[in-house]
């Protein structure tokens, strides 16, 4: 079993990011490391940078974010001899097989991508050939590790459909199977967060409003105060999950409570049922504070050596780049490029 997966650094990293998916990871490297915590490579995460370019950017705004972004993943428990962590340009492969994975994928695949139409939006003529290309490029970036599994959200099931569709096209074109088909992993313990001002909305690193999110780099009386001012509702807190059904609100809230606290929403409210917000978002506060200061704390001591982080970045970058080399010179033989 080998997992890949990978996130854009684009800017602070907020609590969704930390519970929907580095928390996860951090399960899942901690599950599947060898013994004795040495040269783990069976899983890799990485910073995708270059899937980054596909929106309008500076150039030093996007090395920052890189760092920083390496930062808070060693920081929330990502362990470099563990793991391979690295950023997604060290390693040429991902570019050069996505090249040739470019000959077999079809526009009409390409066609059904609903997050282009998303992210496009009416201006779709204006859009990047990147923004409209770049699910070549992540089925690059699974497909050169042959990885076996890959942690997906809904919004990204389709693109790894188009990964399987691209690897089975490749292998049955060419007569070969340098591809390994690889499978979702869907974590039942990954929630989805919401905005701390919109229950319907996911929290997003894009909302105007700072209030809308808990971002990683908060001072403990930030996290408190956005706890205190999110918008919830006048009832208390049901005791049964029924309860919370037509109140997305309430719901956000109580499972940010279970997902920080490593327990199910059921048992929160068997702890805070029947009491108002006032004694529960208190309590949250707490807990956010004890889980996310340390992350924040130890971000910032890892900042004040920022080649040091550029340094595990290239380690791992040489690691997965050994990994990647069998896989891309397997299909360069295939297409005929290897004379």
């Amino acid at each position: 079993m080998r997992v890949v997966s990978g996130i854009q650094p684009t800017g602070n990293l907020h609590l969704g990011n930390y519970l929907g998916a580095i928390k996860q990871w951090v399960a899942m490297q901690d599950a599947m490391a060898p013994e004795n915590g040495q040269g783990g490579d069976d899983c890799l995460f990485f910073l995708a940078d270059l899937h980054a370019l596909t929106q309008p950017l500076a150039a030093g705004e996007l090395a920052d974010n890189t760092v920083e972004m390496a930062a808070a993943l060693l920081a929330s428990g990502i362990d470099p001899a563990r793991s391979i962590l690295f950023n997604q340009a060290r390693v040429p492969a991902h570019s050069e097989l996505t090249w040739i994975l470019n000959g077999t994928a079809r526009i009409g695949w390409l066609n059904r991508m609903t997050q282009f139409k998303d992210k496009a939006g009416k201006n779709r003529e204006g859009a990047s050939v990147g923004l409209y290309a770049y699910p070549v490029l992540m089925a690059a970036d699974v497909l050169v590790y042959q990885a076996t599994h890959v942690p997906v959200g809904e919004d990204q099931k389709q693109h790894l459909e188009l990964a399987r569709d691209i690897a089975a096209k490749f292998n049955t074109d060419f007569a070969v199977h340098v591809f390994t088909l690889p499978a979702p992993l869907v974590s039942k313990a990954a929630p989805r967060i919401m905005s701390l001002r919109d229950g319907s909305a996911k929290m997003s690193k894009s909302d105007p409003s700072e209030m809308t999110r808990i971002a990683l780099t908060d001072s403990d009386e930030a996290i408190a105060q956005k706890f205190r001012k999110a918008r919830t509702d006048a009832e208390p807190l049901p005791s049964e999950i029924a309860g919370l059904a037509e109140r997305p609100e309430a719901r956000n809230l109580v499972t940010i409570y279970a997902a920080l606290a490593d327990t199910s929403s059921e048992a929160v409210l068997a702890q805070f049922g029947g009491q108002g917000f006032g004694a529960f978002k208190p309590a949250l506060a707490d807990l956010a504070v004890s889980a996310l200061g340390p992350i924040r704390d130890e971000m910032k001591r890892l900042l004040a050596d920022r080649a040091a982080v550029g340094a595990i970045l290239e380690d791992g970058a040489a690691r997965a780049r050994a990994l990647a080399a069998p896989t891309l010179l397997a299909a360069q033989e295939a297409v005929g490029l290897q004379v």
